[in-house]
């Protein structure tokens, strides 16, 4: 049986997904696939019946992550895996995640076209709730897939509905009691391998002038999503500066202090990223009369070291005592949450890197500062690696712009991989 490393994968079928995701989850302004709502569930529908028109097997597991299987010819071996998540952030692009899963199913959709067979399963993972915007949780889906989402995380409320995450995997299907009680719908000892593609979230790639970026390692984090420093509320005109405890002041000073800390952090050889992502002043009691009294805020800390994570949450909790008792101000820090960072496999990036030459396609090699799925897999021991597409104007917004043309050398890229691992081979004429 010849090689069929270089099938095409079915580019007009992604086309054609891209464009009913983006009917379907248009709000007005950009994408949303709100994770265990209405968006992501119409989002999988649509990956799923895709599948049984391709005749794949389609099954979900207690937390209804989606898995579309082309069976290979032993179904004892350890899979070959693809895939990525179909939520979005509210109000975002169309092919942060969605992607990588249409880009699994055109490379199937070519070698079933052709005929073509693998030794063992190769499997499209259409994953839930990467996206915690909606639930305080890093990778839910994945989590749950590997029996990691504890009973606690099933309590944690939805950014919009304020019900638990556990409730909601209820409402679309699911069984949270099996989540909560670990029962893995994936082992470590059954993948062979896992290879998410993604559209780059950042200008790197755009700058560079190259359509692809294999990526090697990603990044974790440390995040306080509830933050609040309190002062005193008091009047505007009648407070002398001397008798203020001014909550945006003290932010403020914080904020300051860590930008200079983040800056002497680089210098010193650190790689990181510091974001205070939301800041506002309570809208029942701020006026602009008033000094303000309290201030919330988040705090986003991400690197690759997990030596990294701890030192500047160090410097932020002791430059916020210092702070508070300048200031006579108290901070309130709520509850942390983060991942861990993850390295991608040498040999995968080494495969990514020989199927882009083989294709003339510009790659090159690097971080990622967003944190995916596979950082899951490969902190199970799943031999895990990512390939970025280019994409103008970031993501995370309604004006993600991935170019078709980059799409499909991803995809060109993504199907040789998997095709030398799954050991397809299609019959002689």
């Amino acid at each position: 049986m010849p090689s069929a490393t270089m099938i095409e994968p079915d580019l007009p079928l992604a086309e054609r997904l891209f464009e009913r995701l983006r009917a379907q989850s248009h709000d007005g302004v950009g994408m949303t696939r709100d994770s265990y709502g209405a968006g992501e569930q119409a989002a999988h529908e649509t990956m799923a019946d895709c599948a049984r028109q391709l005749g794949l097997v389609v099954r979900r597991d207690a937390a209804l992550n989606l898995y579309l299987t082309l069976p290979g010819r032993r179904r004892d071996l350890p899979a070959v895996m693809t895939g990525s998540h179909l939520d979005s952030v509210p109000r975002g692009g169309n092919y942060d995640g969605a992607a990588g899963v249409v880009a699994g199913l055109a490379v199937l959709a070519g070698w079933v076209r052709a005929g073509a067979t693998p030794q063992r399963d190769v499997v499209v993972m259409g994953i839930r709730a990467e996206e915690s915007a909606w639930f305080p949780v890093s990778y839910a889906g994945s989590k749950a897939a590997f029996g990691l989402l504890d009973a606690q995380a099933l309590q944690s409320p939805r950014a919009d509905t304020g019900r638990p995450l556990g409730d909601h995997i209820r409402d679309c299907g699911g069984q949270p009691e099996l989540v909560a009680a670990g029962v893995p719908a994936l082992q470590a000892t059954g993948l062979d391998c896992f290879v998410e593609l993604h559209i780059e979230q950042g200008p790197v790639l755009m700058g560079a002038g190259q359509p692809l970026g294999v990526v090697t390692g990603i990044c974790g984090s440390h995040r306080y999503r509830a933050a609040r420093v309190l002062g005193r509320y008091a009047h505007s005109g009648a407070t002398p500066r001397g008798h203020r405890a001014d909550a945006v002041v003290a932010l403020a000073a914080l904020i300051d202090r860590l930008q200079a800390i983040w800056a002497e952090m680089e210098n010193d050889g650190h790689e990181l990223t510091l974001t205070f992502g939301q800041v506002y002043t309570d809208p029942r009691q701020a006026d602009f009369s008033k000094v303000p009294g309290q201030v919330s805020f988040s705090v986003d800390i991400r690197s690759r070291d997990t030596a990294t994570l701890r030192l500047m949450d160090e410097h932020l909790l002791t430059t916020a005592r210092a702070i508070a008792t300048a200031q006579g101000v108290s901070f309130e820090w709520g509850p942390a949450s983060g991942s861990q960072p993850a390295v991608m496999d040498p040999a995968l990036r080494q495969a990514l890197h020989a199927a882009a030459a083989g294709i003339s396609a510009g790659v090159r090699d690097m971080p990622s500062g967003a944190g995916h799925d596979s950082a899951t897999f490969a902190n199970q021991g799943v031999p895990s690696a990512m390939l970025f597409v280019r994409n103008a104007n970031g993501s995370h917004n309604p004006d993600e712009a991935m170019d078709m043309a980059d799409f499909a050398a991803g995809a060109r890229v993504l199907g040789q991989v998997l095709a030398g691992r799954a050991e397809v081979a299609v019959a002689a004429p």
